[in-house]
């Protein structure tokens, strides 16, 4: 019997397969051996965390993992910059020397860069073995770690080496956040916000109006507002899960900010401080577009100074370079950019006719 009932569910099913999985929302998740021995019903454990979090959280997911239950610890460098095919054959090569199976459960602990290396060596090892989620970042509780995407970096952009592989359940534990830099927490605040302009404009103004809350991180707030974010992204990766066409609103502001992060160089600026510049991009087009007011704008640049988080994309990057990076995107399609705009306050469209003078006119 599971010690909580799921905050929200995933549901993504089919005629052959069930793939839905839940999302526990609360604190002292990583401690409750009650729910871990449901989710993992007597199975072996692959543990991936960075050497930051080990310090944090090793110790009492161990413990509520059990002493007779086999487990593989891989510790990885923190950071970005180690988002690479090393990080992933580091992972495999310890499931293999310790003679896992594919029954075998990875578990990822820690935010969107172990997530996202966790969840790739899983979908490989074996050709696939399971993977549950424990994402210790506001970022990860609201955005990587739901929905399946998952890989690693390259030189030439931004997660282009990966697969969807979906987790078997996603542990949000709020506690987590108690111990994050203030820095990391804003910019898990950037993907928040994103959530309110693409999908709930009641959302985008709640979150407005709780700013000072979310930025004390009011427990409660958080919980409800993690909630919301999840759920509105797992009815989007419902709809669609390998962003055939729907799923795409998601990335507003990524373009951008992806471009921002490879030119940049990735761990520079964090996912999140570069999404909150390209969301203020795709803003700007889309009130000189009159597809929203300039009071949307307003209010968001406002929420995001807030927290510090920066508004416009670094000194130097020019429309041509710009260009050039975003044409190494995973979204681009028969050689063309595609860019997630505001069609209204709570509301995304896919476009490719933004021009070389719309993206001038926000640098």
């Amino acid at each position: 019997m599971k010690t909580i009932d799921p905050a929200v569910n995933v549901c993504l099913t089919s005629e052959s397969i069930d793939r839905s999985y839940p999302i526990f929302i609360d604190g002292g998740l990583l401690s409750d051996r009650e729910l871990l021995d449901d989710l993992l019903q007597g199975r072996s454990v692959c543990l991936v965390t960075n050497d930051t979090l080990s310090e944090l959280y090793l110790s009492q997911v161990l413990a509520a993992l059990g002493a007779d239950r086999k487990v593989t610890v891989v510790t990885l460098p923190d950071g970005e910059q180690f988002k690479t095919m090393m990080a992933i054959e580091q992972v495999l090569t310890a499931a293999l020397e310790e003679k896992h199976e594919r029954s075998t459960v990875f578990i990822a602990l820690g935010g969107g860069v172990v997530g996202d290396i966790t969840g790739f060596a899983a979908s490989t090892f074996l050709r696939g073995a399971d993977f549950i989620q424990m994402p210790t970042t506001l970022l990860a509780q609201v955005d990587s770690s739901v929905g399946g995407k998952t890989g690693v970096n390259h030189p030439m952009g931004k997660n282009l080496i990966g697969a969807f592989h979906q987790p078997i359940a996603v542990l949000c534990d709020t506690q987590t956040l108690e111990t994050l830099p203030d820095r990391e927490f804003s910019a898990g605040i950037a993907e928040v916000i994103k959530y309110g302009l693409i999908a709930d404009k009641v959302f985008f103004y709640d979150l407005i109006d709780n700013a000072e809350a979310l930025k004390s991180r009011d427990p409660d707030v958080l919980a409800r507002v993690i909630a919301r974010c999840c759920a509105i992204k797992a009815d989007v990766v419902s709809r669609d899960e390998r962003e055939g066409g729907i799923r795409a609103i998601l990335n507003l502001g990524h373009t951008f900010g992806h471009a921002i992060e490879k030119e940049q160089g990735f761990g520079k600026w964090l996912h999140g401080e570069a999404v909150a510049a390209g969301m203020v991009m795709a803003t700007r087009i889309s009130v000189s577009r009159g597809y929203v007011p300039s009071a949307v704008l307003d209010d968001l640049l406002l929420f995001l100074k807030t927290f510090d988080l920066p508004c416009t994309p670094p000194s130097g990057m020019t429309v041509d370079v710009f260009l050039r990076a975003m044409q190494g995107d995973k979204k681009v399609q028969s050689g063309r950019i595609r860019y997630i705009l505001l069609s209204a306050l709570g509301e995304a469209s896919i476009v490719e006719d933004v021009s070389e003078s719309e993206i001038a006119a926000c640098l």
